[in-house]
């Protein structure tokens, strides 16, 4: 953002402060993350001097969780009793811009446009990431606190959107998720037969923007037409005094069609895209974020079935290494497996063409080498030139009888190999 998207206008006392904002160094990051530097300035601009007694930043950050009867400004103290509430503090940083020197009260600032830079780091343990729900929320912000004599202190303050990074390549996350379940369709003994489901996801974590493949097999041996259906749901737990509130939303879903009676379906590999959401949140005691994957069968006149797969939405994509690759191997190992029923242990080697020709054979047909002629006195090409006529026997053709018997028969085992 630039100045004005990013600056806050606070009006003083006698129209002095024209304006007070405060900007990061960084407009264009999204998100911070435990251990980083958040950088910027606070912009002061007055009409004529002004006396100050500080000027400070405040950097702060909590999670809160409140819900009851105090909501509602007509509430009465018998009612506000009855409300619960729970906060715990991740982020408390204070910083000095502008004081007096040592015995002063106040400081002059003369007129015009003022830059307080500013610079602090996040914590290095985990931060739990930005959040706003229903009966709680997850914030973090820095605040500009001006302070002048007589006048009531006026303030800017700027949202600071943090993440805790999830990475979906931990061994936890690659894992895949399977689980089957049957129900029987009917009343008592009025039964018409059992719908049975499977599903499995190759993985535990993903991340906004992935397509997840859906594997399912669904046998439906009752009387009734069902649909096969999967959605993406988000539970928000929120947790104050002793106490706990769930809201359960759907995100996303995806539709199958219809399995007559009879019938069987499969999916194999049927995507459904995680919408831009929020990551999930496992490390807060107060408020926490889950996802799941529930793929269900709606039945007419009946109770659906419903499998749920546990879900982790991260925000550090899957890199396509680890152990998929190790199960792809062990895959194609299985795969190919066949082979090795057919292929002997130690293969035998080709024989060598000495063995197959003789020595007497192979002197008829290769002539010896000519002796070099004698070059002293007279000039004569160099040695490299006079090159043999080529003339080796090719191997011989193949034949099942052996050219060179032996007196003595040898039995052989002989294999053959399928």
């Amino acid at each position: 953002m630039g100045g004005e998207a990013g600056c806050a206008a606070a009006v003083g006392a006698e129209g002095r402060v024209k304006s007070l904002g405060l900007v990061f160094e960084d407009e264009r990051k999204g998100c911070y993350s435990s251990g980083e530097t958040v950088a910027g300035h606070v912009l002061l601009e007055v009409t004529e001097p002004v006396a100050l007694r500080a000027l400070r930043l405040e950097a702060q950050g909590r999670a809160t969780a409140a819900w009851g009867p105090s909501t509602c400004p007509r509430a009465s103290a018998s009612a506000a009793a009855l409300a619960v509430s729970s906060e715990v503090e991740y982020l408390n940083v204070r910083l000095s811009l502008r004081e007096p020197p040592a015995g002063e009260g106040i400081i002059l600032l003369q007129s015009g446009k003022h830059e307080f830079p500013f610079r602090f780091q996040l914590p290095s343990e985990p931060l739990v990431t930005s959040f706003t729900g229903k009966y709680g929320s997850i914030q973090y912000c820095v605040r500009a606190v001006l302070e002048r004599p007589k006048v009531p202190d006026q303030s800017v303050k700027r949202d600071l959107q943090v993440v805790s990074h999830v990475d979906v390549n931990t061994p936890a996350l690659l894992t895949p998720v399977l689980k089957t379940q049957e129900k029987m369709v009917g009343c008592w003994f009025f039964t018409s037969g059992p719908v049975s489901l499977s599903a499995k996801i190759e993985r535990k974590g993903y991340c906004n923007g992935e397509a997840i493949p859906i594997y399912a097999e669904i046998e439906n041996c009752s009387s009734r037409l069902i649909v096969p259906k999967a959605a993406i749901f988000q539970t928000q737990t929120y947790l104050a005094s002793g106490k706990t509130k769930t809201i359960r939303h759907m995100v996303a879903n995806v539709r199958g069609n219809h399995i007559a009676s009879g019938s069987t379906d499969t999916w194999n590999g049927k995507t459904l895209k995680i919408p831009p959401v929020t990551p999930s949140i496992l490390d807060c005691c107060i408020i926490r974020v889950d996802y799941s994957l529930a793929v269900y069968i709606h039945i007419p006149g009946a109770k659906k079935l419903m499998l749920e797969l546990p879900l982790v939405i991260g925000t550090i994509p899957y890199n396509g290494f680890g152990s998929r690759n190790s199960s792809v191997a062990s895959q194609f190992s299985m795969d190919m497996s066949w082979l090795t029923l057919t292929l002997p242990e130690q293969p035998e080697a080709p024989p060598n063409y000495a063995d197959v020709v003789s020595e007497e054979e192979f002197s008829r047909h290769i002539p010896p080498y000519p002796q070099p002629p004698n070059c002293e006195g007279e000039v004569c090409c160099p040695m490299f030139a006079c090159i043999q006529e080529f003339r080796f026997q090719p191997p011989p053709l193949y034949s099942e009888v052996d050219p060179h018997p032996s007196d003595v028969e040898e039995a052989q085992p002989v294999s053959f190999i399928l």
